[in-house]
């Protein structure tokens, strides 16, 4: 029994040492993976070593199906080296290397996704030695980049479980991608009633992975402003890339705890007139209903326009705020106070009267809400400082209108004003125009103007030098309590006119000197003969014209001036007394021993007139007249000297 235990044990020994002698004799060496993209050419090496020479060896390449069957795609040895026929890889592949160098090298073309197999290499001896190896060939296809949608609604706090976020989706990938989301740089995952994260794997037709995530939160106050966003990992030939989606936010609703309400415009104090908008808004942002009222008033929105707001206006102005979800109501209120400026009220109330030399005070005031300053001015000028406004030693250029302007400086624009007029008494003054002198042609309109000033306004009147009353063209006060007069007439001589201005103070007078000017022409020569006249014989020499000569205008002497008018009558006067005393004297026979009966009329009109001759120095003009003032005919009074006899 021992013998026979013996022999056993020896003939196991030898197989023992017969097969280590053959495992000995080929050693295979692979890499565990290859990688590669899908469409790109893979290469599996195998290497060995092994005692038999390249006619001992018999090569054979295969790969496994469904992880247990084997299916040979290449046999090679001393004698022959085929691709087996039918297999997926027949038109793909090719082996390099006849094993003398201990290497063979496995080319696969155009890899596909299918092929990412176990391919192994067999290598065995004539000694019936044999080893192999085992290469896993890896397939990869990188995915298009992500893409997110966030729900588009706001999601509350006070919801029990946690709500849907948003989705994200990775297409066409290989092998599978993977989704990662994260919230301020933070990875998510699973937290019962926290956080949820969904993917769904989706194998599409051409054996791709599509990769979907769906991520709900339990949201807080403080996600309001939490940037959220997923990423993608997916593994390439020897390292894992990434790709990261756009950042998004969400609305997280969450409830008020307190109510504010507030003047938006205008900033800082207000007054009456302006208008004035409230707003109201709670610190949360869950949708409420909100309504601003006050004393009198109530405007059911966040916002309340006031316009041209008043003094009556002024008070407390609640928000009331109730919340849709919790239907908690909340309360804040404001106060608002409306400024006033009151209208200026000046004393004296009216108009003012003061004589020459007078003196006067007035006040203005105007109630407010705010401190103010009055200022006067006059004529646009400022002359005083504060509510009261002293005239003192009256005088014409007192006269005037005076305003007050009252002004709030707290508030820009805040302003009221009121008038005072003041009137003094006093005689007419007549402003005296630039020239008084004035010349126009005959018969033409001359248009004088006359300003005349004072108190009560002055009545103006128009005449002229020779008693005529003119009519008043027109006549207005203008703005600085000046009377302006109009007047306009024909001009037919040369005269004085009269601007009378008078009050019952006085009176005040302008004189205008208005002269005439003329064109006159003689277009033939003009001869007179010696006249006798009884016993006074006048002789009146010739004067010759040429014909169509132009005589240069003549300026009429100012003979229809008083005076001169007055030297006239006054003479033709002493002429009629003369001629009286001379017929009385011829009646009664004491001139040249005629008695007063002889008829003196007898051939009056040849003997007994005495002609006078009026001569202008400057016109040339000769006036005659008779002892009687008879102006005698002009056709001997060209000029030439009139000699009188008795």
């Amino acid at each position: 029994m021992a013998v026979q235990d013996s022999g056993a044990l020896l003939v196991g020994l030898l197989l023992l040492f017969h097969t280590w002698g053959a495992w000995a004799a080929v050693e295979v060496s692979m890499e565990d993976r290859v990688e590669v993209f899908r469409g790109q050419t893979a290469q599996i090496t195998c290497m060995f070593q092994s005692d038999d020479g390249v006619g001992g060896l018999t090569i054979q390449w295969s790969y496994v199906i469904r992880g247990v069957e084997r299916q040979r795609i290449y046999y090679q040895d001393s004698t022959t080296n085929e691709i087996d026929r039918h297999t997926r890889f027949t038109d793909r592949i090719s082996v390099e290397g006849n094993g003398a160098t201990g290497q063979v090298v496995l080319t696969i073309r155009d890899v596909q996704l299918d092929d990412e197999l176990d391919f192994i290499c067999q290598i065995k001896s004539l000694t019936d030695g044999k080893g192999e190896g085992l290469t896993k060939l890896k397939v990869f296809v990188i995915p298009e980049p992500p893409t997110i949608e966030a729900v588009g609604k706001g999601i509350s706090i006070n919801e029990e479980f946690p709500s849907k976020i948003a989705t994200c989706e990775v297409k066409n990938g290989f092998p599978r991608p993977n989704i990662t989301w994260y919230k301020n740089g933070i990875p998510q995952y699973n937290v019962p009633d926290v956080v949820a994260v969904l993917p769904t794997v989706t194998v599409e037709s051409s054996g791709l992975y599509s990769v979907k995530s769906v991520l709900s939160l339990k949201v807080t106050k403080e996600d309001k402003d939490a940037t959220l966003y997923c990423d993608v990992s997916f593994f390439v030939p020897a390292e894992t890339r990434m790709f990261e989606s756009k950042n998004f936010t969400i609305t997280v609703y969450y409830p008020s705890t307190s109510v504010n309400v507030w003047v938006e415009s205008p900033k800082g104090k207000i007054k009456e007139g302006d208008s004035v908008e409230l707003h109201c808004s709670g610190d949360g942002n869950m949708p409420s209903s909100y309504t601003i009222k006050n004393k009198d008033e109530e405007h059911s929105d966040s916002t309340w326009v006031l316009e041209n707001v008043t003094r009556q206006q002024s008070g407390a102005y609640e928000c009331s705020s109730l919340d849709t979800d919790t239907y908690e109501e909340m309360t804040g209120t404001v106060n608002v106070f409306v400024n006033y400026l009151d209208p200026a009220v000046v004393k004296p109330d009216g108009p003012a009267e003061l004589a020459i030399g007078a003196e006067m005070m007035a006040t203005c005031n105007a109630l407010s809400s705010l401190t103010t300053q009055i200022t006067w001015f006059k004529d646009g000028q400022e002359i005083s400082k504060g509510n009261t406004l002293n005239l003192k030693d009256a005088t014409v250029d007192t006269a005037g209108m005076y305003k007050c302007v009252v002004t709030a400086p707290e508030i820009e624009g805040m302003e009221t004003s009121g008038m005072l007029e003041v009137y003094v008494q006093s005689p007419p003054e007549i402003t005296k125009p630039d020239s008084t002198d004035i010349e126009e042609t005959f018969e033409n309109i001359v248009k004088l103007e006359c300003k005349a000033r004072g108190f009560p306004v002055p009545t103006v009147m128009w005449t002229t030098s020779d008693g005529k009353v003119l009519k008043t063209a027109s006549q207005e006060e203008t703005k600085d309590g000046v009377l302006l007069s109009v007047t306009s007439f024909k001009v037919t001589s040369d005269v004085m006119v009269f601007c009378n201005a008078s009050n019952a103070y006085g009176t005040d007078m302008v004189t205008f000197n208005i002269k005439a000017t003329t064109h006159t022409t003689t277009s033939a020569t003009t001869t007179t003969s010696p006249t006798t006249i009884s016993s006074t014989t006048t002789t009146i020499s010739s004067a010759t014209v040429k014909p169509e000569t132009a005589i240069p205008p003549k300026r009429i002497k100012k003979e229809g001036s008083g005076v001169i008018i007055a030297v006239i009558i006054i003479c033709i006067l002493l002429l009629a007394v003369l001629g009286s005393v001379l017929y009385y004297l011829y009646k009664k026979g004491k001139i040249c021993g005629r008695s007063g009966k002889q008829d003196l009329t007898k051939e009056k009109s040849n003997k007994d007139n005495i002609v006078v001759e009026m001569k202008s120095d400057n016109t040339e003009e000769a006036v005659l007249l008779g002892v009687n003032g008879e102006k005698q005919p002009t056709s001997d009074q060209s000029g030439e000297y009139l000699d009188v006899q008795k």
